[in-house]
């Protein structure tokens, strides 16, 4: 038995692929949500609450921990995910389970060269900070634990995201498409079942513990061609793809927090930013999914939204 807690993109995705392959999962969110499959139990947990988890973990070979912060905000992120992380830490350590986490890019503090498992991570200040120190706390912790680091996220059930609503909803409409920063230069972007794949990999094999891994990712690709892989899949014309300056977003973060949350992941968006998961896929015995196959995978599924 498998616990997934939250069932955001990611988790939804890991308690799916688990169930398809046999395996009984119980996913914890606030509200019991969760896939509807026979071998899937959905429970209301709140991971924050130290006395409902250890039976909620008990009999658990894995714990998946896929919440994310109430909000897009270093503030929330630094009230809400560092407290829920050592919980349920200490919640498998009871039931004698791995934790395995899924990753951003954003503590590494060399990002203008392409990122490797041995790159640097101690990226500091703001969301950034917060995921440093929350894979410190987790190198520092006795409980088994797997950090799985992916790009930005695109494919089914992806939403709010650079290459989710944004940028699908209006190739599919036949609009023109709004990003940030450049739009021509390379950058990674990956696949949420592969991500949820290379996650139960790790988890299954005590030799992939305690590390940092990458998940398998395909060549890093501009905006402007991700968004054409979504035209091509579609079947319909290439869209527009138009890019906001990040000098505007900066001003306009100056009254508006939201924009300003943006604004502080430009850089991500202003060079190259390029992730490197050779050796990763090597060690889980993974590749990526090709870019095709899965933008006609991520189409199918906003269609599908759509009836």
């Amino acid at each position: 038995m498998y616990v997934v807690t939250g069932a955001g993109p990611v988790g939804w995705t890991v308690a799916g692929q688990l169930a398809a392959a046999g395996h009984r999962v119980r996913v914890l969110t606030r509200s019991g949500s969760g896939p509807d499959h026979p071998l899937v139990e959905k429970r209301a947990v709140d991971v924050s609450d130290a006395d409902r988890l250890g039976d909620a973990f008990a009999g658990a070979l894995a714990v998946f921990h896929c919440i994310h912060g109430s909000q897009y905000s270093a503030r929330a992120w630094a009230e809400e995910l560092p407290a829920a992380e050592q919980t349920v830490l200490a919640a498998a350590a009871g039931a004698g389970a791995v934790v395995v986490f899924p990753e951003s890019l954003y503590s590494y503090s060399k990002p203008e060269r392409p990122m490797t498992e041995e790159g640097p991570r101690e990226a500091q200040g703001g969301k950034r900070g917060i995921r440093t120190s929350l894979l410190k706390a987790r190198a520092a912790s006795a409980t088994d634990t797997v950090s799985m680091v992916a790009g930005d996220f695109f494919g089914p059930g992806v939403r709010g995201a650079h290459a989710g609503e944004r940028m699908v909803k209006p190739v599919l409409a036949g609009k023109s498409v709004m990003v940030v920063g450049n739009a021509g230069l390379p950058h990674s972007f990956t696949y949420v079942p592969d991500l949820a794949a290379a996650m139960i990999r790790a988890a299954q094999d005590p030799a992939l513990w305690n590390r940092v891994w990458h998940t398998p990712t395909g060549p890093a690709v501009a905006q402007r061609e991700i968004a054409e892989a979504f035209a091509a899949a579609a079947g319909v014309r290439t869209a527009r793809v138009a890019a906001v300056p990040g000098w505007v977003l900066r001003t306009m973060g100056m009254f508006s927090p939201g924009t300003r949350e943006l604004a502080e992941t430009l850089y991500q968006f202003e060079h190259p930013f390029v992730m490197d998961s050779r050796a990763s896929e090597a060690a889980l015995g993974l590749h990526p999914t090709p870019l095709k196959e899965a933008a006609a995978a991520t189409v199918a599924w906003w269609r599908d939204q759509e009836r």
